[in-house]
């Protein structure tokens, strides 16, 4: 009994009525076969039907690859029933990575000359879908005949060919000049929405290209012109809004048209004062052409009052009800916030109040836009709204407040108590999510106000005896403690409160520290030093301090072990010098983005002759792909080891040694990269007792107005080489000369090797993300030889 094959319908009803997948897949295999074996006999009259069933079937994702070669002989046949399917079997089943695609492009071209338009506006929709570059090319003149067809249903699918020719083929946009510049004065709206489109895709290609269209401006003024002033039309109208399709179209054109071009945009700019006043946004239609305007304001050379309106215009769109338009305003401003900051200030209440959102990338658009807008008049009350909002904010939002709130207060702090307490309240709300840096900025601002030290100490010590998790925190309070432990003691703050400290009361806070289990071995550390110094400090006997120090000479970590075993020394063979060594450090003053260079390579050269810095974790999985950029090394000999920590005796030789060790001739600065106002400037140091080993400090300043954020350098060396990339100091680059960004570099050249080194740079910058790669061949000799 032979089985007939199912018709397109009872297919459909058989798998829909399928309980199970294995039901379906039993179904749609019993009819390919059925299929397959209607191909094979050649049956000619039923070949468009099985097509039908197979295109079905590939649509819910099963494999339908055996019939393209059917796609192709449907295409042949003179019947429009049987191209129909063809054609449609091309555009699901073939594309330009199949050379079986190629072979339809003659009967595309048979098809294009001749008269039945239903045929021709299949050929144009199968070429405007899967055509491919030579395809393109071959075809290109036939569709350039068909722009000036009278058919308006063929030109309006010549049209939409041409883009997608211009798009595959850009050196052909020539011929379509003439056609574009008739069709501009279609009234058919279908037609002139693909026209518009196609003199965008043109433009967009080629100088030259959109220096010919700019003599149709007043033209395309006068399009739109009449689109808004005309009445409604039941043809055209999407909630009251003639045509915004077209609209958008127009005003993304004129946009192109009017960059960095005087007299286009001046011819434009009272049609957009009039399309931004008489639009209605109580529907997204309207809300779209008027966000389009707005777009179009700021892009083009337009007037003062133009750019205010539309800064007005997004303020409004911060109120609206749609999340979405809320989210586009706020972007948008951002893009506006450096030329017209004080426009975009006049909504900087409105912006506040988006913090407040639930919706997360409201929330980041709106910090965003709030840290871009705080400057020293504001910077109070914009603080203190941010420092709300980081106490509530999610936790992926808090390492970009805490950062942000830092960064203002340090290029904005009216005060230095101001500043200080700023920081601290960013410790300790977020003290897990502040940058590398906070410790180190905190420290060296309040040991350069020295009316503030009491202030400061107190303050600390009491955040540190309510809460010791969070480990920025603890340190600077330890650090601080220990430098200033006196004045806490002394208790004659007269900016505080009356606190009275007991010395019993400070040792124990500083033990619990060093007991927690939530310290880091970095934080141990300054504690450690805080006890040592408190030494000195307090008037009472120091047996419980030597007793800490000496327990932790036998520590499993070797920073620590080695601090109280130096500690001990101290106490123990040099106990008349330890008031000397252990006194107050001096004033710190601090320095600008312009420091002297010779000023920084010797406190850079001294710092590295001090106590190894501790190491930290090497980007070695961010740099894969920069191994292989110099000689094809995989990054075997990256990493460098570990220098050799100091033994007991380091202290002693350094306090028995009669002068100072040598430092080598500085070696001279160079500057690597430079780009809107982002400098990168490597500074060279080479120890002396290690000739071998070479510390590259890379520094980058920003004189632009905008912050370069999410800055990371990744460097790659030769494999004779080994390289140790440290933490940066940060990844955010302050505008306008603000704090520069550091990080080291430690490169071992055993072979004495000529240096080649290649940088790899990724950060955003107005908004823009950036990524450069270079190779740096011109090092000084003096960091190899």
């Amino acid at each position: 009994m032979v089985v007939t094959s199912l018709k397109l319908q009872d297919l459909i009803e058989e798998i829909r009525g399928a309980k199970t997948q294995a039901q379906e897949r039993e179904v749609i295999q019993k009819e390919c076969a059925h299929i397959r074996a209607s191909f094979r006999d050649g049956d000619p009259l039923h070949r468009h039907r099985q097509l039908a069933k197979l295109l079905y079937v590939h649509m819910l994702g099963y494999p339908a690859h055996f019939g393209q070669m059917e796609c192709l002989k449907l295409i042949a046949s003179p019947r429009f029933t049987d191209k129909r399917v063809g054609y449609l079997g091309a555009m699901l089943l073939l594309d330009e990575r199949q050379d079986a695609h190629l072979l339809i492009t003659n009967s595309i071209k048979n098809d294009l000359s001749q008269g039945m338009q239903a045929v021709q506006g299949l050929a144009l929709c199968t070429l405007s879908t899967m055509g491919s570059a030579e395809m393109c090319r071959d075809l290109a003149t036939e569709v350039e005949k068909l722009l000036l067809e009278p058919s308006t249903y063929v030109r309006k699918k010549a049209v939409l060919t041409a883009v997608h020719i211009i798009r595959k083929v850009p050196e052909l946009s020539d011929i379509f000049l003439p056609p574009c510049a008739k069709l501009l004065h279609e009234r058919h709206h279908g037609i002139l929405l693909g026209t518009i489109t196609l003199i965008t895709e043109l433009c967009e290609r080629s100088p030259a290209t959109l220096k010919h269209f700019r003599k149709v401006v007043p033209q395309l003024v006068q399009i739109l012109r009449t689109l808004v002033t005309t009445g409604y039309s039941t043809e055209h109208s999407i909630s009251g809004v003639s045509d915004p399709f077209l609209q958008v179209q127009i005003l993304r054109l004129l946009r192109i048209l009017g960059q960095n071009h005087e007299e286009s945009s001046e011819s434009m700019n009272d049609l957009l004062a009039q399309v931004a006043t008489n639009t209605d946004t109580s529907r997204n239609a309207g809300s779209a052409v008027l966000f389009e305007t707005v777009l179009t304001i700021m892009d083009i050379r337009s007037a003062a009052g133009l750019r205010v309106l539309a800064v007005n215009i997004l303020g409004r769109f911060l109120r609206n009800n749609d999340k979405n338009i809320r989210y586009v305003a706020l972007t948008s401003l951002l893009r506006l916030v450096q030329s017209d900051h004080s426009a975009v200030q006049r909504h900087r209440s409105t912006v506040v109040e988006c913090l407040r959102e639930p919706d997360a990338s409201l929330s980041r658009r709106a910090l965003e836009l709030s840290l871009a807008l705080m400057n020293s008049s504001n910077v109070r009350a914009m603080t203190q709204e941010l420092q709300g909002f980081l106490e509530s904010c999610p936790h992926d939002l808090r390492a970009d407040c805490a950062s942000g709130i830092l960064l203002a207060a340090e290029r904005f702090a009216p005060t230095k108590r101001w500043h200080i307490d700023t920081i601290l309240h960013v410790l300790t709300t977020a003290g897990t999510h502040v940058r590398d840096d906070a410790v180190a900025n905190l420290t060296q601002l309040i040991g350069g106000a020295q009316e503030l030290h009491a202030y400061s100490v107190r303050r600390l010590y009491s955040a540190l005896a309510q809460d010791i998790s969070q480990q920025p925190l603890v340190q600077v309070a330890a650090w601080c403690i220990g430098e200033y432990g006196d004045l806490l003691l002394e208790g004659n703050c007269e900016e505080t409160e009356p606190l009275q400290v007991e010395e019993e009361a400070v040792l124990a806070l500083l033990e619990r520290v060093l007991q927690s289990h939530m310290s880091l071995p970095a934080t141990r550390g300054y504690a450690l030093t805080a006890l040592m110094k408190l030494s000195t400090r307090l008037r009472g006997d120091n047996n419980r301090i030597r007793q800490v120090v000496s327990i932790y000479g036998s520590c499993l970590d070797m920073e620590l072990q080695q601090r109280a075993v130096e500690y001990n020394t101290l106490f123990r063979k040099y106990d008349h010098m330890r008031a000397a060594i252990l006194e107050k450090m001096p004033l710190m003053e601090r320095g600008g983005p312009q420091v002297d260079e010779e000023a920084k390579e010797s406190k850079e050269a001294a710092q590295l002759l001090e106590a190894a810095p501790v190491a930290t974790e090497p980007q070695a999985s961010k740099l894969l792909d920069l191994l292989d950029l110099l000689d094809g090394t995989s990054g075997d000999a990256q990493k460098i080891p570990s220098l050799d920590t100091a033994t007991e005796d380091t202290l002693i030789q350094l306090l028995d040694s009669p002068c100072a060790p040598t430092v080598p001739a500085p070696i001279p600065n160079l500057k690597v990269f430079e780009r809107e106002g982002l400098q990168l400037i490597l500074s060279f140091v080479r120890p002396p007792g290690t000739p071998a080993l070479l510390f590259i400090t890379v520094t980058a300043t920003n004189a632009s107005k905008g912050d370069v954020t999410h800055f990371i350098c990744q460097a790659a060396v030769p494999k004779s080489f080994q390289l140790q990339l440290q933490a940066p100091s940060g990844n955010t680059v302050p505008a306008q000369g603000g704090l520069p960004m550091t990080q080291l570099l430690r490169i071992l050249n055993p072979t004495k090797a000529p240096l080649r080194l290649k940088l790899r740079l990724t950060y955003n910058h107005f908004g823009q993300s950036v990524q450069e790669i270079f190779e740096v061949n011109n090092l000084p000799a003096e960091t190899w030889q």
